[in-house]
């Protein structure tokens, strides 16, 4: 992971792999055909390594198909806990094939029975000069309480914060005990959305593939991320990542509004 200061709850991958495959997301020459299928390599990366970090795990012990004829034939060790639940939430706007691809590889390594995936419909509240003021939850299809589980939220883009914040913000009001943990999966974050969803919602927890955070000033690109958080910028004037993707929402779907 990237060395960082903005603290003990935000983790930055530093790993060439989802570097060069969100180097390709992001290029002027990938077109809308290959974007899907680098975006959902790009979260199976990701949810690997938030479920072997936060996941709860037991130590277990396993037979294999040597069992039958070698009694000693068994795996022991630590695995993830299959009692524990998974709730991922697709936000939809970009969020549905990344929520998406989380559930069907999640469902590889855990029962399928206790991993749900949720629908937080939400859309961008602009002003006149097309300045994000606010996140408007239109809709929502939800399986119920998440207590004592893991919910995890695939939001491509983590521009502004704004969307993990609203999310958080549902499943808080929905009642019942507190989940395990909360955690957001980003492909790419910005300083400015650190900054709001750690300052807003202590204790959830911010993944992402690359810190994107062109516009800050020299000094800030000079020093390890968050030692100048005052002068560290990611966002243009209507709150599109720099140096992003360019529209991930836009990309997924084909649908240029």
């Amino acid at each position: 992971m990237l060395a960082h200061r903005y603290g003990p709850d935000v983790h930055l991958f530093d790993d060439p792999f989802l570097s060069t495959l969100l180097c390709a997301v992001g290029s002027p020459e990938t077109g809308t055909d290959e974007v899907p299928a680098l975006v959902r390599t790009a979260y199976r990366r990701l949810l690997q390594e938030v479920l072997a970090r936060e996941f709860p795990v037991r130590e277990t012990r396993s037979p294999t198909r040597m069992t039958a004829i070698e009694p000693r034939a068994f795996v022991q060790g630590p695995q993830l806990c299959r009692e524990t639940r998974l709730v991922i939430c697709a936000v939809i706007r970009a969020g549905i094939l990344p929520a998406q691809s989380c559930y069907e590889a999640a469902i590889e390594v855990l029962p399928p029975e206790n991993v749900r995936l949720d629908f937080l419909n939400m859309s961008r509240v602009t002003d006149a000069q097309h300045h994000v003021t606010g996140v408007r939850l239109d809709g929502s299809k939800l399986g119920g309480p998440v207590d004592g589980a893991l919910v995890l939220i695939p939001d491509p883009m983590g521009a502004t914060g704004g969307t993990v914040c609203r999310a958080v913000d549902v499943y808080r009001e929905l009642g019942g005990s507190d989940p395990l943990r909360v955690v957001a999966a980003h492909l790419m974050v910005t300083p400015e959305a650190l900054r709001r969803v750690t300052g807003g919602h202590p204790g959830v927890k911010v993944y992402a593939g690359r810190l994107d955070r062109g516009l800050s000033t020299p000094r800030a690109l000079a020093a390890v991320p968050g030692t100048h958080w005052d002068e560290e910028r990611g966002l243009n004037d209507v709150q599109y990542i720099v140096p992003g993707a360019g529209g991930m929402g836009e990309l997924l779907t084909n649908s240029w509004v």
